[in-house]
Formats: structure tokens, sequence, C-alpha cells
């Protein structure tokens, strides 16, 4: 399941992009969703673990993806850590919602992230309630975040 903390967590890496150019692996490429969140994110398509085609920028590397590309697939590979997601665009909550699926994981943020689903299903790990749809889960982040500053944050 997805688990969201609205907010500082101890421990939590803000600084995906340094974190993911210092811990990713080829292995990773390897995994059926990275190329559908390659696609999906950048519009790029995954050809090997150091090849990715972008149409605005020809061949890149790993290194070249966007924040929240990277951001995903540290969520993605590595569990068990806590990552900012307000490094993400709202284009990425849909892969946040598919990892949550298949893995439990938790990710912080610190803005209002608009999530395309009607129907959600999402921890808020601040009190552990159960948010089902973006009402519920507006209402979470008026309980735990500044709103006026949370809509500010740059992701």
């Amino acid at each position: 399941m997805l688990s969201i903390h609205l907010g500082d967590y101890p421990g939590s890496i803000y600084d995906t992009k340094t974190y993911f150019r210092n811990s990713y692996l080829d292995s990773w490429f390897e995994d059926p969703m990275a190329a559908q969140i390659i696609k999906g994110v950048d519009g790029s398509e995954l050809i090997g673990s150091h090849n990715i085609i972008s149409k605005q920028l020809g061949s890149i590397s790993p290194l070249e993806l966007s924040g929240g590309v990277k951001t995903l697939l540290l969520v993605r590979n590595l569990p068990n850590m806590v990552f900012n997601a307000s490094t993400c665009g709202d284009n990425c909550a849909r892969w946040l919602l598919k990892i949550g699926k298949e893995q439990d994981v938790l990710v912080t943020l610190y803005h209002i992230m608009k999530f395309p689903w009607k129907r959600l299903e999402i921890r808020i790990d601040n009190d552990g309630r159960i948010v089902r749809n973006m009402q519920e889960f507006v209402g979470a982040t008026n309980d735990f975040l500044d709103v006026e500053d949370a809509t500010r944050m740059p992701h």
C-alpha cells in the first residue's frame, strides 16, 4: 500500500537526485515497470540500462531522467527507504499509486499532489487513516501541512 507522511519525516531522503546518482543499479532498468514509468512520465523510451531515447534530448543516460522518474525508481527499488515525493510532479501520482498496489512503500509529501484516480487507497502515516478519494486526501493535508506554503512548494 502507498503510505504518505505529510511533512518532515526523520531519516527521509530529501535530495532524491543526488541519492539516485549515487545508488541506482543497472538491474533497476530490467523491471518492466521502469520502462513504463520512463515512457509515462518523461515520454522517453528505455532501450537499455545506459540508453534512453528522449524526443527532446536524443540518447540520454539514467542520470538525465527527470527528477520525478528518478524518485519513482528509488521508491520502486528501495521500498524500505522513505523518499521525498514532492520532487515529483502530478504526472507521477498514478505511478505512486501503481507502485503502492504492488509494494508497501512510504513517501513524504510537502504539497497537495493531484491523484488522477477517483478511488484511492492511501494510508496517511501521520495518523494512520486511510483516504479513499481526493477530498479525503486534501482534508488530511489540511490537518498536517500549512496548505498555503504547500501549494507553493516547488516540485
